[in-house]
């Protein structure tokens, strides 16, 4: 915008008040600068403290190839779920990705201490006549910048400890989801082995049955059962086996591997046995809340709506305000020098909106802060009842129903040896054995993954409601499971 300027008398030019301003700005900020990887040390400490696994930002060091070493080393062992966990924490490039917010974060920390650059702007103005040529030179700085610096510092401040608590999340996000896909390959392995424990047995029953038809001791329609239940047999073991190979791509994904590492990790094939007795959890909501990351950013939300509305109460309408000094030499030579002030006329535009906007902020975190609690506290309850449903079905399957299958194939065999019963018959008690121990696969699957929704609630993070509710409702516990926990 050009400014008017007044001539004062003067026969050379006086230093300008911008040489001031410049100085000023340099001291207040010409020592901001970008420090990669700041913040990554608490985000590290959170993820040691709540899951007892190490994190790596990769930054093109030597530390780089040591872990990549690790990895390879630790993909050579038989895997476990928390060996998974720690391969993804260090080698998964989408967490990768989510610490370069940190840096995203830290640079709005930069800008916000950082002062706007100060606008210089010059007029060359030649007398028509021929008499002498006008300068006029201009230097101006928005000293709301200034005045509002350490307001903003502070908002960036809180919105960079915001960011550390997502990233933190994310991290503690990506081991609940390789820990629980880790459970669904196990799971699918063994099921995988039982399908193909059926297929075998109804092979087995089929082959009987031809040849009790040949000496003419059976129907057809009994060959013709017999193959049915193969014939499904074998599309159940299909399934199974693209399960597994389901299920292990995502472990790929999850882990970060490819090319020849896809194929060459191994591990257990079989779930992990559930303990005895289900330890108790004292205060499942007080720990819940206490840890709780996603109260923990909420808050951090809040404090970075209270800073945005400390600023657009005083600021808004000094927005396009600025200060600086103006020196003009007039046509017959002289100088003229003097300050410069430019200040918006708030008749229409007086920051209303923001600071309504910055308030509304505020109490929408506060809000859902609130809300974050119940659900939180109501998550702890549900997780902690489907780990009790899921430990008793699978303890009951383990301590009545397989031994009771297992006594009936015995008996049936013990008649069949004693020409009571047919072959068929033992057949049957056989794949209903092993229909039983599909079960018990089942029931190990979802008490793991449930252990895994409740260990992820108290280290600080919710999982989605639904696969808390699934697993409370599609494992309810056994009518007698109470008398065999």
């Amino acid at each position: 915008m050009r400014r008017q300027h007044h001539s004062i008398s003067g026969s050379a030019p006086r230093p300008l008040l911008a040489a001031g301003l410049v100085a000023v700005a340099t001291l207040v900020g010409g020592c901001a600068s970008m420090q990669p990887g700041l913040g990554f040390d608490d985000v590290s400490k959170t993820a040691a403290d709540r899951t007892g696994m190490k994190v790596h930002w990769n930054n093109g060091s030597a530390e780089d190839k040591e872990v990549a070493a690790a990895v390879t080393a630790t993909l050579k062992e038989e895997l476990t779920a928390g060996k998974a966990v720690q391969i993804a924490l260090l080698n998964n490039h989408e967490l990768q990705a989510v610490y370069e917010d940190l840096n995203i974060a830290q640079a709005d920390l930069v800008q916000a201490g950082l002062l706007h650059n100060p606008v210089f702007s010059g007029e060359v103005r030649f007398a028509t006549d021929g008499s002498g040529t006008a300068v006029v030179l201009d230097v101006a700085q928005d000293f709301v910048s200034l005045l509002s610096m350490p307001l903003r510092k502070g908002r960036a401040q809180a919105a960079f400890e915001a960011a550390k608590v997502r990233v933190s999340g994310e991290v503690l996000d990506m081991a609940f989801e390789v820990q629980t896909a880790f459970y669904d390959y196990q799971a699918a392995e063994q099921a995988r082995e039982m399908r193909q424990t059926v297929m075998e047995a109804t092979a087995a029953s089929y082959d009987l049955a031809k040849r009790l038809r040949a000496a003419g001791n059976n129907r057809d329609l009994d060959v013709s059962n017999e193959r049915a239940m193969h014939e499904q047999a074998k599309i159940d073991l299909a399934a199974a086996e693209a399960d597994v190979v389901r299920t292990r791509e995502r472990m790929n994904a999850l882990m970060g591997v490819w090319g020849e590492q896809t194929v060459a990790w191994h591990a257990a094939v079989r779930l992990p046995a559930v303990p005895e007795s289900e330890v108790p959890f004292e205060g499942i909501e007080r720990r819940a809340i206490e840890s709780s990351l996603d109260l923990s950013l909420l808050r951090r939300e809040m404090e970075v709506a209270a800073r945005s509305a400390g600023i657009a109460k005083p600021f808004a309408w000094l927005d396009g305000a600025d200060v600086g000094a103006a020196a003009e030499r007039e046509l017959e030579g002289g100088w003229s020098v003097g300050p410069s002030l430019s200040l918006p006329i708030p008749l229409f535009d007086q920051g209303q909106a923001r600071v309504g906007e910055a308030q509304a902020r505020y109490r929408q975190a506060a809000e859902r802060m609130v809300a974050r609690a119940v659900e939180i506290r109501s998550r702890a309850r549900a997780a902690y009842s489907a780990v009790l449903s899921t430990h008793d079905r699978a303890r009951y399957y383990e301590k009545v129903i397989l031994p009771l299958k297992a006594q009936i194939v015995d008996q049936t065999q013990l008649q069949y040896n004693a020409m009571q019963v047919s072959a068929f018959q033992l057949l049957q008690a056989r794949r209903d054995q092993i229909t039983a121990g599909g079960e018990y696969v089942d029931s190990l699957h979802q008490y793991w993954q449930s252990r895994a929704v409740l260990d992820q609630i108290l280290r600080g993070r919710m999982t989605p409601f639904e696969q808390t509710d699934r697993l409370t409702t599609a494992a309810p516990a056994s009518a007698g499971a109470g008398d065999h926990r």
